[in-house]
């Protein structure tokens, strides 16, 4: 990322994992790149200071000292400041890596951040090859001999008779004087119905304005990926917004409502995740979104719910 302190002072800002995809354990190295050029005088770059843990799932191993270095030799007037922090994971999920914060000339009311990253951490499968199971050994055998349970079988076999005539007899009664009563199937209410009710509430609540982003857009989120299980059978809930679009490949829906999907999902996982904070107009934006993708994909069924309203009337 490229920032601009002055018309004369630039900084580069960028952060990169040596890969995405770990096991629960696994290490992976995080490094963070400041490169600007040494004819910016009294140019001072306060860097974060890094604790035991980036966020409660990812934790940090070790943090090396921040080096200095010219990168191209051809070019002596740019400088490269470097920091490798070992990270690890043990838990399985998809997390974010939030931006760090950087202060330019001790100047704390205008930060500057690096990009937010992404870790995906998969659990270890087991190796069933490692324990063998032992064969169990057979029981003792012993002479059956049907005179030890005689009396027992003949008590058990009166009991068993006196007990199923009263079962027959209780339910031949029981039919016999119940009245069958047919009530209407209620019509089920269409996954778009519920979905816009759950919009609209939210449109009217309007909790950013109370400094509840996070429950603003997960409220959203939720209501999208419910109308997504009901209405296109995915496992929304459960997946991860990446899933989501994969799973979208395969379904007879437009482009435009797949980047609306796309945004809504993706901005609610920062917030979520990375904890930006999107400016007022996003907020509608994203709401926008969901009402669209849900009126640009949903199924009538006024077939169904006409045919129940038939019966109950004709039942009445």
């Amino acid at each position: 990322m490229l920032f601009k302190i002055s018309k004369s002072q630039k900084i580069n800002i960028n952060m990169a994992l040596d890969s995405t995809k770990i096991r629960i354990g696994e290490q992976v190295k995080l490094d963070i790149y400041i490169s600007y050029s040494n004819k910016q005088n009294n140019l001072k770059i306060q860097w974060p200071n890094i604790a035991d843990t980036i966020t409660d799932k990812i934790e940090v191993i070790s943090v090396s000292v921040i080096d200095t270095t010219i990168p191209d030799k051809s070019n002596p007037d740019i400088l490269l400041q470097h920091q490798q922090i070992t990270i690890s994971a043990y838990d399985s999920g998809y997390f974010a890596i939030p931006g760090f914060k950087f202060f330019i000339n001790n100047d704390s009311t205008k930060p500057f951040y690096s990009q937010t990253l992404f870790l995906e951490v998969h659990t270890v499968p087991t190796d069933s090859s490692i324990t063998k199971t032992k064969d169990i050994k057979p029981p003792f055998t012993e002479a059956f001999n049907w005179k030890w349970y005689s009396k027992y079988f003949y008590w058990g076999f009166s009991f068993l008779v006196i007990i199923t005539l009263i079962i027959l007899i209780t339910i031949y009664f029981t039919k016999k004087n119940k009245i069958v009563t047919h009530e209407p199937e209620k019509p089920k209410i269409p996954a778009h119905i519920i979905a816009l009710q759950s919009l609209e509430k939210i449109k009217n609540e309007q909790i950013w304005k109370e400094e509840k982003t996070k429950e603003y857009y997960s409220s959203i989120s939720d209501t999208i990926r419910l109308y997504i299980e009901e209405r296109f059978k995915v496992n929304a809930l459960e997946s991860t917004t990446a899933d989501i679009m994969k799973a979208f490949r395969s379904q007879v829906v437009d482009k435009e409502s797949k980047d609306k999907l796309q945004q809504l999902l993706m901005l609610s996982d920062l917030v979520k995740f990375a904890k930006q904070f999107p400016i007022i107009s996003e907020h509608t934006f994203t709401l926008q979104n969901a009402f669209d993708f849900v009126n640009e994909t949903k199924r009538e069924e006024n077939t169904t719910i006409k045919n129940n309203q038939q019966i109950n009337s004709t039942n009445s």
